[in-house]
């Protein structure tokens, strides 16, 4: 093999190795900050088209319908907990420790971030409310159609 030739052979090599190392490293670091969306139901079955379903620990997105009576506020400090429910009829408890949302109130669609802390618990470090009576993420229209029934009306 001329010199030449050997020369563009290391290069192209070099160029194909270090832009591997660099996708490789680019897919480790989003593998680790991705939250997928899961409403209670899929949290405890699994997804419907995969079975799969979180891992203890893993961060992710929940969303659901606060059920009533289950908002349990600790008087000495910002922690609480409640129950999510969607139309699968799965229930989720989320604890959170901080300012929740004005927004916030029972019979409301939420969704929360945080990390999976057994099959049916979420620590969550936010947790978002709709911001008014038309708008709710598709994600929580999906899991909550039909749910109606669950809502209350605060205007009265």
């Amino acid at each position: 093999m001329n010199p030449r030739r050997k020369k563009r052979l290391i290069i192209t090599s070099s160029l194909i190795l270090g832009l591997s190392l660099a996708i490789g490293l680019v897919l480790f670091a989003l593998q680790q900050n991705i939250d997928l969306f899961y409403t209670p139901t899929e949290v405890i079955k699994g997804k419907n088209e995969t079975g799969i379903k979180p891992e203890i620990g893993q961060r992710l997105r929940i969303g659901g319908m606060v059920v009533n009576g289950t908002v349990q506020r600790d008087p000495d400090s910002l922690k609480v907990s409640f129950d999510l429910i969607d139309n699968g009829g799965g229930i989720v408890t989320i604890f959170f420790d901080g300012i929740l949302p004005d927004l916030f109130r029972e019979g409301q669609g939420i969704v929360a971030q945080g990390e999976l802390m057994s099959a049916k618990e979420v620590s969550a470090f936010e947790v978002l409310a709709k911001h008014d009576e038309e708008y709710m993420p598709p994600e929580v229209a999906e899991a909550l159609d039909g749910m109606d029934h669950l809502k209350t009306n605060t205007n009265k």
